[in-house]
């Protein structure tokens, strides 16, 4: 009859539990950082989330450490709607397109990536990659080449047997995208991304039709900030002074900058918590997409004209003070009296009656 063996471990280690693989707080960054800044055992998000509001000199940090770490601990709660490009300046080509046509707007759009739709954006079928484009091409001229060896071609290419006429899908260069709620957590995301190794997804809404798209450089700009890269031009602030005392602005630019450039008089007031740009400004302020020329009354004494718009979106803006607007408020600063309340043309009024009205006796 087989019999148990008792435990011969030591008492210590016999009533130790085991430490479950998820606690955070006995890992080795929990040890270092307990060690290190003397934190108690809990929550280390909550006690880094503590050490850098008490500053990055503190903490140990660098001003930069101590921003990316920030921006790392909010990426939890930030969805794929808060990083994504809007649908308005989404570059999209269709599948019919042909290879030279595409080779333009590669070139002119700086982009690595495009997607591909069929009839509309809202029936996007994939994306192309420039890399896919100059792979097929040089292979197509290097196979001419091949079959002229009698003739020396300087690069072993022949460039003129490629068929720019030839349709995006017929070249089977459309690759597959991901496809994404507005909702979805950004980090879900990025592991999708990963996993799939396809750096770009189409945000779609409950419909199916299409609200932005996300590329994986764009989360990751949410954790080290602003990538440029050599392709990148410097954009112009988006709202600048004149010489005349007006602005001109970009439409996308933030109601925050305008006015930090334009001043506190420049308050929009509680629209601020349902836009965040000029253009929704305006848009919320008339209820419609304004067009080209239009003039919408800004906030205070302010003015501003529609420079250049299309039926999509609003682009260019002037900001300016109304001088009808200037003047009233002139006025009424100076205490000036309006016509009707003036009391000398009220004592005229009733020293010179009506020649026409002849009095009636008593």
């Amino acid at each position: 009859m087989a019999m148990s063996m008792p435990d011969q471990r030591p008492p210590s280690e016999a009533a130790e539990p085991a430490t479950p693989a998820h606690d955070v707080g006995d890992t080795w960054l929990g040890r270092t950082l307990r060690t290190v800044f003397g934190w108690k055992a809990g929550s280390i998000r909550a006690d880094l989330r503590t050490a850098l509001e008490e500053g990055a000199g503190a903490a140990g940090f660098s001003p930069k450490e101590s921003a990316m770490l920030r921006n790392i601990l909010s990426l939890r709660e930030r969805r794929v709607m808060d990083v994504m490009v809007p649908r308005a300046d989404i570059i999209a080509v269709p599948k019919s397109i042909a290879l030279g046509d595409l080779l333009k707007v590669f070139a002119s759009q700086a982009h690595s990536r495009l997607v591909v739709y069929d009839d509309t954006l809202d029936d996007a079928i994939g994306m192309v990659h420039i890399r896919d484009l100059i792979a097929l091409m040089t292979g197509r001229a290097a196979e001419a080449a091949a079959e002229r060896p009698r003739e020396t071609l300087p690069t072993g290419l022949d460039l003129k047997a490629i068929d720019l006429a030839m349709s995006l899908s017929a070249a089977k260069l459309v690759r597959e995208i991901l496809f994404a709620p507005p909702s979805m957590p950004v980090l879900d995301l990025l592991a999708k991304m990963q996993a799939t190794r396809i750096h770009l997804a189409l945000v779609v809404d409950e419909y199916g039709g299409t609200d932005g798209v996300v590329s994986m450089e764009d989360i990751v700009e949410q954790i080290v900030g602003e990538i440029a890269d050599e392709h990148d031009e410097d954009l112009a602030p988006g709202v600048v002074r004149q010489a005349d005392g007006s602005y001109l602005a970009n439409a996308r630019a933030s109601l925050e900058d305008a006015t930090a450039i334009i001043g506190p008089q420049f308050d929009v007031g509680e629209v601020a918590q349902e836009v965040d740009t000029l253009a929704g400004y305006i848009a919320t302020r008339i209820g419609r997409l304004p067009v080209r020329g239009e003039v919408v009354p800004g906030p205070g004494l302010f003015e501003i004209e529609v420079l250049d718009a299309d039926p999509r979106r609003v682009k260019r803006l002037k900001i300016y003070q109304s001088p009808d607007r200037l003047g009233s408020a002139r006025a009424r600063a100076a205490g000036a009296p309006t016509p009707a309340a003036d009391p000398t043309s009220i004592r005229d009024q009733q020293a010179s009656p009506d020649p026409s009205k002849t009095p009636t006796e008593p």
